[in-house]
């Protein structure tokens, strides 16, 4: 089930204390509304109720869709720099639920599901609209990184995030949006679904990246610039570059 509890907030613009439900947990499969309003922007939205500021709560709850293979544990984006801990409480929080240490029927569930762990309301959003789209969510992070390297204005840099906003068919729709207001930077821009087919039907060349990507559950390709994993340090542009390089070449 969707389990909410009551928190007390300060309004940033006029600091007033006030009470809301903030979600704990979100089941996809019996509540498909909060996976609307996800996908909406507007979940856990909610207004001052002195002086009717307009602001939103910082994810922290865990996603389940059972239907669509789905959990997700949704973090504060600014939790991000500290992902290698967060992994491994998320990764405990999941086997107690779903892996190895849950009863036997729930195992069962947890076979059929791909965890994830997510920093903001743009990178959870954006999970959960790949996987509608039909999306490998690994080479999506790759086609970016492949995008990187034919931008001239890329906006990459703590704080800025380029997302998949959008399933337009033959084209995917990306923006480039900041991690504190959630608000794009800049217009959207189409990539011709083409591009991403392209590496998803072929993922060998690209196996280091996707070892880099996969060594946990943050699934983002940000964590290549924080750290890229385990015992490793972060990866340069460059690097890369070289990686991607080789991959064309292939």
């Amino acid at each position: 089930m969707s389990l909410f509890h009551p928190v007390n907030l300060v309004c940033p613009a006029c600091n007033a204390v006030f009470t809301m439900p903030a979600v704990g947990s979100v089941n996809a499969d019996r509540r498909p509304d909060l996976r609307d309003d996800i996908l909406n922007d507007s979940f856990q939205d909610t207004v001052c109720e002195a002086c009717e500021a307009e602001f939103r709560l910082q994810p922290e709850f865990n996603y389940l869709d059972v239907g669509r293979g789905q959990w997700i544990a949704a973090m504060p984006a600014g939790r991000m720099p500290d992902y290698l801990e967060v992994e491994d409480q998320v990764s405990e929080v999941f086997e107690t639920s779903y892996g190895s240490k849950a009863p036997k029927a729930a195992q069962e569930i947890g076979d059929g599901l791909t965890v994830r762990l997510t920093f903001g309301w743009p990178a959870v959003r954006e999970k959960i609209l790949t996987r509608e789209a039909g999306i490998d969510d690994v080479a999506l992070e790759i086609l970016k990184l492949d995008m990187l390297r034919n931008m001239e204005n890329a906006r990459i840099g703590p704080g800025n995030e380029l997302r998949l906003v959008g399933d337009m068919g033959a084209d995917l729709a990306f923006a480039w949006i900041a991690s504190d207001s959630e608000e794009s930077t800049g217009d959207e821009f189409l990539v011709a679904r083409y591009a991403y087919d392209t590496i998803a039907s072929d993922p060998e060349p690209y196996a280091a990246l996707r070892e880099d990507l996969t060594d946990g559950p943050f699934v983002d390709m940000q964590k290549l610039y924080v750290g890229r994993g385990r015992g490793a340090p972060p990866l340069p542009e460059t690097d890369v570059d070289a990686i991607l390089e080789e991959a064309d070449e292939e």
